[in-house]
């Protein structure tokens, strides 16, 4: 069994399915295994666990959930090695945990309604921060509404060209061209040197010049993107991401997979 895992995070509701079948691709992809683990909360909450008159074992439901889960996963990708765990924890502590060994860390988003967009859970953000290991969040879609392209926001910082590294990793290994939105900050006078670095490691990609905050056009190109990615937090349009308007924005209403780079997922030794 490969020692490469691709990890998501499975709690039983119709929206993991989306989140399940995009990790299962990807860890195909990667010649990965597929690991589905489900953040089993009520041992922390000291509630009855067995089966009652009021209700069914609750460790049961949460093997069933599992169950249910590899079943799907198998389904979607025959060839992938599969397993499905059950850990006692709260989302975040059990995902950040896995994060340390993981090459990547899944989950999903849920659909709030027209106005409201997507909801990413408080673990989602998170980990989105502190992992230790690239994060993708995935949203319930149809396959049909699949979009051509990886995009990739860049700013010159460090989490950014880890962002453009795995956006490009990402692109070779499923063929996508790629289009990157590079934010010039007119405050700086080395963004000519910031360009050109940019430009030398992505002679293929489209590259798009942006003052100013790029939340509008990340957004409008995410429509017919296959992933989005962006680091956790940058300099210029993006200081401060998954602290204030451009991490909400990107999490919550991009039409597409998002990825994000922690800083931990940087610094995590090979």
């Amino acid at each position: 069994m490969t020692s490469k895992r691709v990890v998501v995070g499975i709690d039983g509701r119709p929206d993991c399915e989306s989140a399940i079948r995009w990790g299962a691709l990807e860890a195909a992809a990667r010649g990965a295994a597929l690991h589905l683990v489900h953040a089993f909360v009520w041992a922390e909450l000291r509630v009855p666990l067995g089966p009652s008159e009021v209700a069914p074992g609750l460790r049961a439901q949460a093997d069933q959930i599992v169950a249910n889960a590899v079943e799907l996963a198998q389904k979607f990708e025959p060839g992938v090695t599969v397993v499905g765990s059950r850990v006692d924890g709260f989302p975040s502590a059990v995902l950040l945990a896995e994060s340390r060994t993981a090459e990547l860390i899944v989950i999903g988003s849920r659909v709030t309604g027209r106005l409201l967009g997507l909801l990413v859970s408080s673990a989602g953000i998170e980990l989105s921060a502190h992992a230790h290991c690239p994060v993708v969040v995935v949203r319930p879609t149809e396959d049909s509404l699949a979009g051509t392209y990886v995009v990739i926001g860049y700013d010159g910082s460090q989490p950014a060209d880890a962002a453009v590294e795995f956006g490009l990793e990402y692109a070779r290994r499923h063929e996508f061209p790629v289009r990157i939105v590079a934010v010039l900050d007119e405050d700086e006078d080395d963004d000519h040197d910031l360009l050109a670095g940019v430009r030398a490691r992505t002679r293929d990609a489209d590259l798009v010049e942006v003052t100013g905050h790029p939340s509008e056009l990340l957004l409008e190109w995410s429509a017919d993107a296959q992933l989005l990615v962006v680091g956790s937090r940058g300099r210029g349009g993006f200081a401060g991401l998954l602290l204030g308007s451009v991490s909400q924005t990107m999490l919550h209403q991009a039409a597409c997979p998002v990825a994000v780079i922690p800083r931990a997922a940087i610094e995590r030794p090979v």
